[in-house]
């Protein structure tokens, strides 16, 4: 009995070890082949959801979506692209999924808000995410952000702005936010930030019925793309553009850098405005594999130069100026390393994410 016992145990180790081989053969097989198929095979018959992190009918929404709608026909395989708006903490909701939820693989994109890697050079404790570990496949359009009031707010103009009180609205800890409260620190201005919209297209609603006075950020090619009566009709009270340098269009209106009293308080502005270029960014979760993140970068490339994308665009008063997922990757690089003296005077200036303070 003793000796079956031995025996059995024997055959008991014997079949363990062999499971266990096989499992790790089997594992082993499952990753060879992954790495063996071919990016349109991986994504031939597939689904790419595009997170977006605001609510429907704002600039990132409508950028997102634009891009949406033909950049599956320029990836290998086609996979089809479904949008989904995933609003909250000023894009950051979006962003932490991404991050940490997704799958890894490639059939995630996403954008959110551009001055996430401002948030994080300035050290945001409550920025629970690496923004260089994102993988950027593109932005469709880098364009100057500009600060604006209501026609009917008695505010015309930066200098007005200093005289009273002036409700904004923000939709957190983002470029909505953080250009008023720079520009009360640097200019004296005296914005009162009421945050917690979910999207711009929320705050352009909160102007229309009086509620705020004003809306601390949107692109100057948004206003022109979803707003044109607003322009045309003297709607809105350009304050402020926000950029490296003045848009063409806008040259009466001042650059936020100029504005800047030395040259300590230009070096502040001057980082806080170089997200710009970031613009509207498309970007993909850590870990994909390289082979398709070449792909996806790829197809954005040949999507941003497509006559018949670029007509759609100028149909819908959409400007495409383009960055590259190469050039993104180095430009959100650069602002992460900025020198920390710089980025601890902003974070004293701007301060961590905005909690909702009253609609």
């Amino acid at each position: 009995m003793k000796m079956m016992n031995g025996s059995l145990s024997a055959v008991f180790k014997l079949s363990s070890v062999s499971v266990l081989s096989l499992l790790l053969l089997g594992a082993g097989s499952v990753e060879m082949a992954q790495a063996q198929q071919s990016v349109e095979d991986f994504y031939k018959g597939k689904k790419i959801d595009l997170i977006i992190g605001y609510t429907p009918g704002g600039t990132y929404d409508l950028y997102a979506r634009l891009v949406a709608r033909r950049l599956g026909d320029f990836i290998p395989g086609k996979p089809s692209i479904v949008p989904r708006n995933m609003p909250g903490g000023g894009s950051r909701v979006a962003a932490t999924f991404v991050y940490n939820v997704a799958p890894k693989d490639g059939t995630v994109l996403a954008t959110a808000d551009q001055s996430l890697s401002v948030e994080q050079a300035m050290g945001d404790t409550q920025l629970k995410i690496d923004v260089n570990k994102f993988i950027y496949i593109g932005n469709p359009n880098a364009d100057n952000n500009t600060t604006v009031t209501w026609f009917t707010s008695g505010i015309a103009s930066i200098n007005d702005a200093k005289t009273k009180e002036v409700p904004i609205g923000a939709t957190g800890g983002s470029t909505s936010s953080q250009y008023p409260k720079a520009m009360n620190a640097l200019l004296g201005t005296k914005f009162k930030i009421i945050s917690g919209y979910p999207g711009g297209n929320d705050i352009n609603l909160a102007m229309e019925k009086g509620e705020v006075a004003g809306r601390g950020s949107n692109s100057w090619a948004a206003w022109k793309a979803t707003r044109p009566d607003w322009l045309e009709q003297k709607k809105i009270n350009i304050l402020v553009q926000i950029g490296l340098e003045k848009a063409p269009d806008l040259p009466n209106v001042p650059l936020l850098i100029d504005l800047a009293k030395n040259e300590e308080d230009r070096g502040i502005l001057k980082l806080l405005s170089a997200s710009t270029t970031i613009g509207r960014p498309i970007f993909t979760t850590p870990g994909v594999p390289e082979d398709r993140v070449k792909a996806l970068r790829a197809a954005f490339d040949k999507l941003l130069v497509d006559p018949s994308f670029l007509a759609e665009a100028r149909k819908e008063n959409f400007d495409i100026t383009a960055v590259s997922g190469e050039s993104l990757q180095k430009i959100v690089a650069e602002i992460v390393a900025t020198p920390k003296p710089v980025a601890d005077r902003l974070q004293q200036i701007i301060g961590g994410i905005e909690e909702n303070t009253g609609r």
